[in-house]
């Protein structure tokens, strides 16, 4: 009863900076406070990983290295060395770094590489098989953030992930349920038959995860770096296979493959500057974007879950989502109006044309006027301020399904992340634009949100999340409810979540939902509402005074630690 009265008590509560537990609540490993150091990922054997770095003496850097290659392991079905990903970073006194480590299209790739003659879409081709693979970018993006800015040797980084594909893992429920849903896809490849699979049965829930392959190729990488995945024996497996399965990929991909210095979205909200990713992600850019419009409303005077509010602020993503379709792109292939998307002009334009009363079917204005699911994300900050965080994927469940015998690696399906057709749906049901269809070397664009948050210059917030499109609603409403409405972070985090991308046309919300009075107001004003998880895990971390909190979104099975 006392647990159920402190949740109650949430939306009113808003002036509390804690993550304290509820009264009679036990102590959770998704919450910790800390001075030194905190870490929060979705793996509680890749939080281990990163704490035992961090007790070796290493710093920020050798522990968000150590922290990849374990979540590689823990978490086969959203990341892998098979795929890629974002990271954003910042040192004490600097400016914020964005790196991007995503998968490329193959040289042989084409637009049209995925449509049948009459020029529709081949169903799953660009989903599941050898066909679906980019060109993997997350060993190179680690191995340069480890030589750029680490301080212990690349063996003892790698050290915890290689001795927990070794040792193995137990199959927690998150895992189990990916296993089954891709099940018949995993059969197709006989590699991982071995892996994921006794005597032909599929593994259960607290069966032993052994990846021996896997520990093996993460030894070579230690001993080799970069080179010990894109030459050598693993790319000639990599490569063998794909010609096996009738892929494209080839040795020149790999030797051709280059990590990114990108120079992070940059935006305010009431008095904070907001750093995140640039395009071929789209999340900064809408992040900042939704925010420009929301900080136009007294939104905190509505309050936390007043349906006004909920309805403002799925009309603006709602109109982010449409830029979204229409403007975002590889800035090294598409000319993506960005300083426009992001001006506080624009915002303005968009917030004439919502009706405060009612839902309307948004469309921006041309922001060149103005111009003047399945992932995983973890977050590091220390006690000097320096912070890492970074989302990675091999995009859906599993992947391509393609594990590379001899090898553990699963390739990524990371090619559904381009348009395969003006007006088509990807995987999350995200519209493909013109500026997102498919060009040799070009990145696919991306949701993936790695965002840190100031104020006078020192970093008080870094969080992210996985889930497809829904990263960047999930990562902005925290920022919102945090420093709009003054929740703690762990209330930012817990209050029931809500999306909308323009197409399809609902408003999605998180089970058990809001109140049905609330429920029936929307319905009123004209939302369509679905109910059904988004699917978010955010990793957060807050700098309170000279604490440090974290928070492992309680949705899911992972860790916070600190000291």
């Amino acid at each position: 009863m006392k647990v159920l009265l402190y949740l109650l008590l949430i939306s009113s509560c808003s002036h509390l900076r804690s993550v304290d537990l509820a009264p009679g609540e036990k102590k959770s490993d998704h919450y910790s406070r800390g001075r030194k150091i905190m870490i929060t990922t979705q793996g509680p054997a890749s939080t281990l990983a990163g704490k035992k770095i961090f007790e070796l003496g290493g710093n920020i850097y050798d522990v968000a290295v150590a922290i990849s290659f374990a979540i590689s392991v823990e978490r086969p079905q959203s990341t892998g060395i098979g795929g890629g990903g974002f990271l954003l970073h910042h040192q004490k006194g600097k400016t914020p770094k964005a790196l991007d480590f995503r998968e490329r299209a193959p040289h042989r790739s084409s637009e049209k590489m995925y449509l049948d003659k009459s020029g529709q879409e081949i169903k799953g081709l660009s989903r599941k098989g050898i066909k679906s693979v980019g060109v993997p970018g997350l060993v190179a993006g680690l191995i340069q953030i480890h030589e750029s800015y680490g301080l212990l040797p690349l063996k003892t980084v790698m050290k915890p992930a290689i001795n927990l594909a070794r040792n193995g893992l137990e199959i927690y429920p998150e895992l189990f349920r990916a296993l089954k849903i891709k099940e018949s896809v995993l059969r197709k490849f006989p590699a991982n038959l071995k892996v994921f699979f006794t005597k032909g049965k599929l593994k259960q829930k607290g069966d032993l995860l052994v990846q021996k392959d896997l520990a093996r190729t993460l030894e070579i990488i230690a001993r080799k770096g970069s080179s010990g995945f894109y030459k050598g024996e693993v790319s000639r497996a990599i490569i063998l296979e794909s010609k096996r399965l009738g892929g494209i990929l080839s040795q020149k991909d790999l030797d051709g493959y280059r990590v990114k210095s990108r120079e992070p979205i940059k935006g305010t909200y009431r008095n904070h500057s907001i750093f995140s990713m640039p395009p071929p992600s789209s999340g900064g850019v809408h992040i900042i974007q939704i925010l420009n419009i929301l900080e136009g409303y007294d939104l905190k005077t509505l309050g936390v879950q007043n349906p006004k509010t909920i309805h403002l602020v799925s009309q603006a993503m709602q109109a982010a989502f449409y830029d979204r379709a229409m403007y975002l792109g590889d800035t090294d292939f598409e000319k993506v109006p960005v300083t426009g998307l992001i001006s506080k002009k624009y915002a303005s334009s968009i917030r004439k044309k919502i009706d405060q009363e009612k839902f309307l079917e948004l469309k921006g204005e041309d922001p060149n006027f103005y111009e003047s699911l399945e992932t995983t994300h973890f977050s590091v900050m220390d006690g000097d301020g320096n912070v890492v965080v970074s989302t990675q994927t091999i995009n859906g469940y599993f992947g391509s399904g393609v594990m590379v015998p001899g090898t553990g690696i699963i390739l990524n399906n990371e090619m559904d992340d381009f348009a395969t057709k003006v007006g088509n749906l990807n995987l999350f049901g995200a519209v493909g634009g013109s500026k997102n269809l498919i060009r040799p070397k070009k990145t696919p664009l991306s949701s993936m949100s790695p965002t840190i948050v100031f104020k006078k210059d020192k970093p008080i917030l870094a969080l992210g999340s996985p889930s497809g499109t829904k990263i960047l609603t999930c990562v902005m409403s925290t920022i919102l409810n945090y420093l709009e409405f003054g929740l703690s972070l762990r209330q930012s985090q817990e209050l029931v979540r809500y999306h909308h991308q323009w197409k399809p046309n609902f408003l999605r919300i998180e089970k058990p939902g809001f109140k049905s009075s609330t429920m029936r107001k929307l319905e009123d004003m004209g939302y369509a509402i679905k109910e059904k998880s988004l699917g978010c895990k955010v990793q957060s971390i807050a700098r309170e005074g000279d604490e440090l909190i974290g928070v492992s979104d309680l949705r899911g099975q992972g860790m916070a630690w600190g000291i």
